[in-house]
């Protein structure tokens, strides 16, 4: 953290209002960006549920905050001491928001404007990466999980998504029959459930996982779950992806 600039309560409630409205109830010397959430101070109060599965001391560590929003996690990532903290998202009032709350904050973090799809672009990888939130606003979740893994992924994912539908979780097999519809009927089998419209008047809600489909993406993917920190929340190790994953590249050229 650095020297906190030198914000009045009044200039930042200014520009807090100039900014709004917020998704992120942050608290910026005292002025909360919205205090009217309807999830009531979030994220704090999802982060106070799986704070501890990540480590207190992330001295010499280089962060990656994909899809950062207005900035609470990689806010909290460099106050754990985080060498270097990159947070990106599509939404430039997001970023706008971010950067404003880092330096009210005097938090040194990077914001850029890039989508998850574009995350080949950053050319490098980080030892720990957030992607808390940003899955079910995908039309590809699955190709997201693939590219992190390719191409940012050093070590650690936290990975976070709203799950619908049944929590309990079905034995994996190896193989199904042709024959045995019944299992797609069973609460506890992987589901990515489809919007086509609005949930929660959010057109971009697109995929919502069940519990079992969510774990079952990320280990697809090449993520070891090593803790499930939260009801949404996974900590994960990047291990080698299983035959047939990887991102797909359509229009890469044939090899000579």
């Amino acid at each position: 953290m650095n020297r906190i600039q030198p914000w009045s309560r009044e200039e930042i409630q200014q520009r807090v209002e100039a900014l709004g409205p917020w998704f992120h109830n942050l608290d910026l010397q005292g002025v909360r960006t919205a205090p009217e959430h309807f999830l009531g101070d979030y994220p704090a109060i999802k982060w106070g549920r799986f704070a501890h599965a990540i480590p207190q001391d992330l001295t010499g560590l280089s962060v990656l905050d994909i899809g950062c929003n207005a900035g609470f996690y990689s806010i909290e990532m460099k106050r754990r001491g985080a060498e270097r903290v990159l947070g990106i998202d599509s939404d430039e009032e997001y970023l706008e928001q971010a950067r404003f709350a880092a330096d009210v904050s005097g938090a040194r973090i990077e914001f850029r404007k890039l989508s998850v799809y574009d995350l080949g672009a950053l050319g490098e990888r980080f030892d720990l990466v957030l992607f808390m939130g940003v899955l079910y606003h995908l039309r590809h979740p699955l190709l997201a999980l693939d590219l992190i893994h390719e191409h940012v992924a050093r070590d650690l994912l936290v990975f976070q998504s709203m799950q619908r539908g049944a929590s309990t979780v079905e034995p994996v097999l190896e193989d199904y029959e042709f024959w045995d519809e019944a299992l797609f009927d069973r609460p506890g089998f992987p589901r990515l459930h489809f919007i086509e419209h609005r949930y929660a008047h959010d057109p971009t809600n697109w995929w919502v996982p069940n519990r079992a489909c969510a774990e079952a993406m990320l280990r697809s993917a090449g993520f070891a779950i090593t803790e499930r920190a939260e009801d949404e929340v996974y900590v994960c190790r990047r291990v080698d992806a299983p035959d047939g994953a990887g991102a797909v590249y359509p229009a890469r050229g044939r090899e000579p």
